[in-house]
């Protein structure tokens, strides 16, 4: 009876401190991995990342940033097109390659990764509308090409509109 009982106190001690004792420590390798799973230019990626951030306590030990101030001083949704989730995964790829001094060699494929996202966005419209659309992802994709970051204004998107209106009436 003893033993039995110093036994199930050895266990229950054991889980005690089991879950007392301190997260395993991801390596800076495991966040790398992971850092690339996200900010590749496809859906795998995408879908990947997208399912993280709404799970983000599960990535803890990973010590991601996920603040983001969306597209920066762009709007978020240029005529109604929501480049919001784009914008998100793209902060979160110049913000965390940052902080592992990883960011210049990764960041043509986080801004590829910005591109594909959006023009995701755009795959939702036809006609017109996606002309429109595609035209405004690729002048957000320039600008954090060309900058590393999204300052994209408002003359700028109806400048893009008003193009795409005149190639689509030159086309009819």
């Amino acid at each position: 009876m003893v033993r039995r009982s110093l036994a199930m106190l050895t266990v229950s001690l054991g889980t005690v401190l089991g879950f007392a004792l301190p997260a395993h420590a991801v390596t800076l390798e495991q966040k790398l991995a992971a850092l690339s799973q996200f900010s590749q230019p496809t859906s795998t990626s995408a879908a990947a990342w997208r399912s993280a951030w709404q799970n983000q306590a599960a990535w803890a030990d990973y010590a991601f940033d996920w603040s983001t101030d969306l597209c920066s001083s762009s709007p978020d949704r240029p005529l109604g097109y929501d480049f919001r989730m784009p914008c998100r995964r793209h902060d979160f790829g110049y913000r965390n390659y940052k902080v592992v001094n990883q960011f210049p060699a990764n960041k043509a494929r986080i801004d590829d990764a910005f591109y594909f996202d959006m023009k995701q966005v755009c795959a939702r419209y036809s006609g017109l509308s996606k002309s429109t659309c595609d035209g405004i992802a690729w002048t957000y994709y320039q600008a954090v090409k060309q900058f590393g970051s999204l300052t994209v204004t408002d003359a700028q998107i109806q400048e893009v509109k008003r193009q795409t209106e005149l190639q689509a009436a030159q086309n009819a």
